[in-house]
């Protein structure tokens, strides 16, 4: 049996933006799926998403799920990469500076502590954009 921090660990789209691609009908989806939802095949590939994309809702959470209490206020979004909607923390701005079709990029961020643990879980979040790369594609960002 592994532990909760090893299986934590041991999934890939936790620190890669990765996502699946349905070969029959072209269908992407995040968190990756085996199936397609859409039209059934089994015929998925696993694929790297872009690191930018565009905001496309947001929400301030004041009143937090159990773990995350400590955090707020926080902003929570849903960001529109390569016409998949991932959803993830937006971190280092503020909520007043947010605005509906902004560019954001994808970052590797402490999510939460394990309060009876004290392990550290780590994941993607969301920020402004440092500065455009020549390459897209997604590359871990320094965990701060």
């Amino acid at each position: 049996m592994s532990s909760a921090p090893r299986y934590w660990r041991e999934i890939p789209y936790r620190y890669r933006l990765e996502a699946s691609l349905c070969e029959r009908c072209g269908s992407k989806f995040y968190p990756p799926r085996i199936i397609c939802p859409n039209c059934k095949s089994r015929e998925m590939k696993r694929i790297r998403l872009p690191k930018r994309g565009t905001l496309v809702s947001y929400s301030v959470v004041y009143f937090p799920p159990k773990g995350f209490e400590l955090q707020t206020p926080y902003v929570v979004g849903l960001v529109e990469i390569d016409g998949v909607k991932v959803v993830g923390q937006i971190t280092d701005v503020l909520p007043s500076e947010l605005k509906i079709g902004m560019e954001l990029e994808a970052c590797f961020r402490k999510v939460r502590v394990n309060g009876k643990s004290g392990i550290i879980q780590y994941g993607i979040k969301f920020r402004k954009p440092e500065k455009r790369d020549a390459d897209e594609s997604y590359v871990p960002i320094g965990v701060r």
